[in-house]
C-alpha cells in the first residue's frame, strides 16, 4: 500500500447536505442528552488510567510498600502487570457477550465486577489479595471497554462521532488525574488509609455505570442485527432527528447501516473469528490494528506510565513528594493534548496526526536517551532537568496519535460483524504488550541503565517508517464508508447505493420497516423523552 494513501471515493458528503446546520451539541437537548450518556461511557478509560497513575503514585508511598514488604523487581513486575493478565481470561467472552447480550449489558456486568474488586482491593489484608483484587478489575475492565467505546461510535451524532469516540481514550488522562493528585494528597496520612483511600475512588466510574447505563440508548447497529428495525429507527431519530423518522439524515443512516449488515452477512461473510484474516481487506485492517495496538504501549511510554519513580530515581530526583507532583502535573499535560488532537482529528486528519506524532516521539526519545546517559556520566543535573522536559515533549507527541486515535481508529475501520471481535484482538495485543513491559522494564532498566533507551529508539524508526505506508485517510466518512474503504469500490457501491437512494428521495422508511417486520415494541428504558 503506497505512502500518502487517502481514501478518495467523493462518499465524504454522502450525508452531509442531510445535517440540519443549526443542529449543534449545545442548542438542541436530545443531542446535549445523548451526549451526556456518551459521556458516562467514556469514562470506563477513566478506570484503567487510574489504574497506571495509582499504582505508580503508591510506588512513592512508604505506607504501600511497608504494607506489601517492600516490592522489586519480578514482584514489583508482577503487581503492576496482574490487571492486564485479568484482562487476558476475559477476552475470550467479550465479543460474544458484546454481540450477543447488547453493548449496554456487556457494559454493566464489567461495571459489576469492577466494583467487587475494587473493594477487595481496598479491603486487601496481604498482598494476594491485593494481586487477586487488581485481577478480577482487569477481568471486568475487559467487558466493559469492549462494548463501551463502540457503543460510542455507533450512536453518535454524525458530526461529531469521530472526535467522540477520540475523547474515549484521551480520558484515559482523567482517571490518571484523579490517582495522582489523589495518592498525593493521601502521601501525609499515617496509616494503611494512605493507600486505601486511591484504591475506593478506581471504582466511582464502575457505580456510576451501574446506576446509569440503563438510560443509554442502545446501539442501532446491534438492535438492526438483531432484528428490531423498528427500535433502531426510533433510537436514531430521537437523539439524531427530534423524533422524525422520516428525516432524511435518519433514514440516510437506518438504510446505511442495514445496508452493510446485509451486506457483511451475505456477500462478504463476516461472522467468524476466521473472518478477520480471510480476506485481503480484513488482513490490512487486521495488520493496521495489531500494530497500533502493540505501538501505544511499546514506544517508550511504558517505562513513565508504570515506572516513572525507578525514571526520576535513576537521574537522582528521590524525593517522594517531587516525584508524586512531577506525576501529577505530566497527567494534567497529557490529558490537554489529548483532548486537542481528538477534536482535531476531523480537520487535520488521522494520518496528518499519526505520522506528526511518531516523528515527534523519536525526536523527544532520542533526547531522553542523551540526557540520562550523560547524567549517569557526569551527574550533571542540567541534565536531569533536560531529561524532565524531554520526557513532557515525548508526550505531547504520543498525545497527538497515540492517545485519541488508537481505539477510534481501530473501531471505525471494522465492518459491524467484525467490530467486537476485530476489537478484542486490539485489547488483547495491547495487554500482552502491557504484560512484557512490566515484567521486563524494570529489569531492563535495572540492569541496562540508559543503554535500554537505545531499543526503543530503534524501534520508535521502525513505527514512522509502518506508519508512513499503511495508514489510510478516513476523515469526514461515516462507520460504513470507512470500514467499505478497504473491501474496495463494489463494497462502497453496495453500501452506500441504497443510502444515497434514500436520502435524496422522499420516503415512509417506517413503514417499510413495518412491512418487513421487526421484533418486539419499543421500550422506554431506550430513549429517554
Amino acid at each position: 500500500m503506497a505512502g500518502g494513501l487517502v481514501a478518495n471515493s467523493g462518499s465524504d458528503v454522502a450525508y452531509s447536505h442531510l445535517i440540519d446546520p443549526r443542529r449543534k451539541w449545545y442548542n438542541n437537548k436530545r443531542i446535549i442528552a445523548l451526549n451526556g450518556w456518551i459521556a458516562l461511557l467514556l469514562i470506563t478509560s477513566s478506570t484503567n488510567g487510574y489504574d497506571g497513575s495509582m499504582m505508580n503514585g503508591l510506588q512513592s508511598l512508604p505506607q504501600w510498600e511497608s504494607a506489601f514488604g517492600f516490592p522489586t523487581g519480578g514482584k514489583l513486575g508482577l503487581l503492576n502487570a496482574i490487571q492486564n493478565i485479568g484482562a487476558l481470561a476475559g477476552y475470550p467472552f467479550a465479543p460474544y457477550l458484546s454481540d450477543g447480550l447488547g453493548r449496554r449489558n456487556t457494559i454493566l456486568i464489567g461495571s459489576v465486577i469492577m466494583c467487587i474488586a475494587t473493594a477487595i482491593q481496598t479491603a486487601a489484608q496481604s498482598v494476594g489479595m491485593f494481586i487477586g483484587a487488581r485481577f478480577l478489575i482487569g477481568f471486568g475492565l475487559t467487558f466493559a471497554a469492549n462494548a463501551a467505546p463502540m457503543l460510542v461510535s455507533e450512536i453518535s451524532y454524525p458530526t461529531y462521532r469521530a472526535p467522540l469516540t477520540s475523547l474515549y481514550n484521551s480520558l484515559w488522562y482523567s482517571g490518571n488525574i484523579v490517582a495522582s493528585w489523589t495518592t498525593f494528597g493521601t502521601f501525609k496520612i499515617n496509616s494503611t488509609w494512605a493507600w486505601r483511600i486511591p484504591s475506593v475512588l478506581q471504582g466511582l466510574p464502575a457505580i456510576a455505570q451501574v446506576l446509569l447505563i440503563h438510560f443509554v440508548p442502545e446501539s442501532p447497529r446491534w438492535l438492526i442485527s438483531k432484528g428490531r428495525d423498528a427500535q433502531a429507527l426510533q433510537t436514531l431519530a430521537y437523539y439524531h432527528a427530534d423524533g422524525d423518522e422520516n428525516n432524511g439524515l435518519v433514514r440516510y443512516e437506518f438504510e446505511e447501516i442495514k445496508a452493510a449488515i446485509e451486506f457483511d452477512r451475505t456477500v462478504a461473510t463476516n461472522v467468524g473469528w476466521k473472518a478477520l484474516f480471510s480476506s485481503v481487506g480484513n488482513r490490512k485492517r487486521m495488520r493496521i490494528i495489531v500494530a497500533l495496538a502493540f505501538f501505544s504501549q511499546w514506544s517508550g511510554n511504558g517505562l513513565v506510565s508504570y515506572y516513572l519513580t525507578d525514571v526520576l530515581d535513576t537521574i537522582g530526583i528521590t524525593d517522594p513528594t517531587i516525584q508524586l507532583l512531577i506525576n501529577g502535573i505530566l497527567a494534567i499535560w497529557n490529558l490537554f493534548w489529548a483532548v486537542l488532537a481528538a477534536f482535531l482529528c476531523e480537520r487535520l486528519g488521522r494520518r496528518f496526526l499519526f505520522l506528526t506524532s511518531a516523528s515527534g516521539m523519536l525526536l523527544f526519545f532520542t533526547f531522553q536517551t542523551v540526557c540520562i546517559q550523560q547524567f549517569i556520566k557526569t551527574q550533571n543535573p542540567a541534565a536531569a532537568h533536560s531529561m524532565i522536559a524531554f520526557i513532557f515533549l515525548f508526550y505531547a507527541a504520543y498525545d497527538l496519535a497515540f492517545t485519541p486515535l488508537i481505539v477510534s481508529y481501530t473501531v471505525e475501520i471494522l465492518p459491524y460483524h467484525l467490530r467486537a471481535k476485530g476489537f478484542n484482538i486490539f485489547n488483547f495485543v495491547i495487554s500482552v504488550a502491557l504484560i512484557f513491559n512490566q515484567y521486563v522494564n524494570p529489569i531492563a532498566l535495572q540492569h541496562l541503565t540508559w543503554k535500554y533507551y537505545i531499543v526503543y529508539v530503534c524501534w520508535l524508526a521502525f513505527e514512522l517508517v509502518f506508519l508512513y505506508f499503511t495508514i489510510i485517510e478516513t476523515k469526514h466518512l461515516s462507520l460504513e464508508e470507512t470500514a467499505a474503504l478497504f473491501d474496495g469500490d463494489s463494497a462502497i457501491e453496495q453500501i452506500a447505493g441504497k443510502a444515497h437512494e434514500i436520502g435524496d428521495k422522499p420516503a415512509d422508511v417506517r413503514e417499510d420497516v413495518d412491512e418487513k417486520g421487526s421484533s418486539g415494541s419499543y421500550h422506554g428504558a431506550e430513549l429517554n423523552p
